[in-house]
């Protein structure tokens, strides 16, 4: 089991340390749907040379190639499967996951919406007893901290029973990285609960759910409002003695909206990197947006390897 020593954290030392520990497993195969433009080929191409997957190319071949051509790069190295456009690449990629020839997938440039509908098809699709939802790992310069923040991406308006998965899927992410047990913060805009306000009742809901052992692995706390969940001081001067307040590792999102300006205030804000990783599915989805970095895209990556290598051993891989 991979194991490295942790140090002081410095700008975007939280993402190098995941990247760094990815790239001392074999790389896995991954299915990258549809890479037809510069961003999403490069991407994966970045990926594959950091030595985290081994891509599969589903898409139009010529338009993979002819991307390729434009950018001065090979693709010869990498298996590529020819499908006429972009739906049928999402539901090609699938297949493959479904056939044991890909142990990750990875959206190119398509709609999320086109990948994520061949994922969930009952028949067809790699649908679990788990509901699928998107996590934010954030690498933000000035906390010292790895942030995760779901759901932003995939659960517009999540109900009692989705968000209960919405927070399992992100406690089993964090184990599985090998961070320990997370502390997770229900938040909504106050920290007591309030009839008017519906996510404070769901916060309490979901508190009592983990004391009666149907959401494991983490602390629970909530509602709590962002200050209070990540400073301490703001905890303090609210009064609030909570082992989760000041100290949040999982930021949970009331709804879709809320979380995405969350995480996106972050983004152009404090200047963070939000590499995303959706969730629930049988294998990682590796969910990246046109707008990602280098470092973003290697972080992306490397989560998802390292959750699928923890989930063939069983065991969190330490990072």
């Amino acid at each position: 089991m991979t194991k490295v020593v942790v140090s002081e954290l410095r700008k975007h030392e939280k993402y190098e340390r995941l990247v760094a520990a990815a790239k001392r497993l074999p790389p896995l195969p991954a299915a990258v749907a549809h890479p037809c433009d510069e961003t999403s080929l490069r991407g994966a191409l970045e990926a594959a040379e950091a030595n985290l997957i081994i891509p599969i190319l589903v898409g139009p071949k010529n338009k993979i190639l002819d991307v390729a051509r434009s950018l001065g790069i090979s693709v010869e190295e990498f298996e590529l499967v020819d499908v006429p456009h972009s739906q049928a690449a999402a539901d090609k990629a699938v297949e493959l996951v479904r056939a044991g020839r890909a142990e990750l997938l990875m959206k190119g440039s398509l709609h999320s919406d086109e990948l994520l509908g061949a994922v969930t098809k009952r028949e067809t699709g790699l649908r679990t007893s788990r509901r699928i939802s998107h996590v934010f790992v954030m690498d933000v310069p000035t906390h010292p901290q790895t942030l995760f923040i779901t759901d932003a991406a995939v659960n517009i308006a999540p109900d009692l029973t989705a968000k209960r998965d919405i927070i399992q899927n992100a406690i089993d992410l964090y184990v599985g990285l090998g961070l320990g047990t997370p502390k997770v913060a229900i938040l909504s805009a106050v920290e007591t609960v309030n009839p008017s306000i519906p996510s404070t009742i769901d916060a309490a809901a979901l508190c009592k759910m983990a004391d009666r052992g149907q959401i494991t692995g983490g602390e629970l706390d909530g509602p709590l409002a962002f200050d209070n969940a990540i400073s301490s001081e703001a905890a303090r001067i609210k009064g609030i003695k909570s082992a989760v307040a000041g100290r949040a590792q999982i930021l949970v999102a009331p709804d879709l909206e809320a979380g995405n300006m969350l995480a996106k205030n972050l983004t152009f804000i404090s200047k963070a990197d939000a590499a995303g990783i959706v969730l629930g599915a049988r294998v990682p989805i590796i969910l990246t947006s046109r707008a990602d970095n280098v470092r973003t895209r290697m972080a992306s990556s490397a989560v998802a390897m390292l959750l699928a290598h923890s989930r063939r051993a069983n065991q969190p891989i330490r990072t």
